[in-house]
């Protein structure tokens, strides 16, 4: 396929490597142009602009962080929707609001393209080995013709219906079971820790107990080995994402007090100046509300 690749963060060069070295013919754009310099060398086309790199593109991939930087990749001038062929697909795979789904999904609509979107689950070193899980929602022929790239950055793919805004729905959701799973870890460890009990026992009773799923083997490990420092999804994308997730529950007016909790805390570790650490690091806020640290 002819694909564009837009956005070759810590998590969009995996998933770029993966298409690439599937053979397929990508191009690939990045604001910080020396994001790009390994892939002209492994042989992608480096496009000059959002503009160059639509051009003759079947599907872009766009991975971004921000709602303000997907809005002006796609609405901006030159941007996707002025720029895409006819019929082409936008896959949008970064976490972003619903009501930016809705307006993308208008916008690229009424510029006769399509969006899938097509939010990932996983951590940067899946995203470089091709194990990222992958929520898809749009039209079933878009969502298909997106396959043969779904299935090299992806180990599963999860059918989310004909409403992109489906998938954004499901990502945020689970992100906010993530968030409160993290919370309930941090308070157990500091429950035990007050009592002396060794982290790694309280980790190890949970992990091989009721709670032997990788968000507490991942996450708890961290908490136990206090290695914020060893990043994968820091604080200030988990604020971003939690900021997403109440405006999604405003939106269908869905009380989440459980989520507040998280938020709390997570503004409580940017105060603390721990925005760029893993959100493990949310354990050592619990610590400190508990008169630990």
């Amino acid at each position: 396929m002819n694909v564009g690749f837009i956005g070759l963060g810590r998590m969009g060069q995996g998933m770029a490597r993966r298409i690439l070295g599937a053979g397929h013919e990508l191009s690939v754009f990045d604001m910080a142009a020396a994001a790009t310099v390994p892939f002209g060398e492994a042989g992608a086309r480096v496009a000059s602009s959002v503009a160059d790199l639509c051009s003759g593109r079947e599907v872009v991939v766009t991975m971004l962080v921000e709602d303000k930087a997907i809005l002006g990749v796609a609405l901006g001038s030159g941007g996707l929707c002025d720029s895409l062929p006819r019929g082409a697909i936008h896959l949008v795979m970064g976490t972003h609001g619903v009501g930016t789904v809705r307006e993308l999904e208008s916008k690229h609509r009424e510029a006769g393209q399509v969006l899938v979107a097509a939010p990932v689950l996983g951590r940067p070193d899946l995203a470089a080995a091709g194990q990222l899980g992958i929520v898809a929602g749009g039209p079933e022929d878009a969502v298909n013709r997106c396959e043969p790239l779904l299935s090299v950055m992806g180990r599963k793919t999860f059918p989310a219906g004909v409403k992109p805004e489906s998938a954004t729905a499901i990502k945020l959701a689970n992100n906010a079971v993530l968030g409160c799973a993290m919370v309930a870890m941090a308070e157990g460890f500091a429950l035990v820790r007050k009592y002396g009990v060794v982290p790694q026992v309280f980790q190890d009773v949970m992990t091989e107990g009721l709670f032997s799923a990788t968000a507490y083997k991942v996450y708890g490990q961290k908490m136990v080995d206090e290695s914020y420092d060893q990043v994968g999804s820091p604080i200030f994308v988990g604020l971003k994402d939690a900021n997403l997730i109440a405006s999604a529950a405003d939106l269908a007016r869905v009380p989440m007090p459980s989520h507040n909790v998280y938020y709390e805390r997570l503004l409580g570790a940017v105060a603390h100046g721990d925005g760029d650490r893993d959100q493990a690091v949310l354990a050592r806020e619990q610590a400190r509300a508990s008169g630990l640290e």
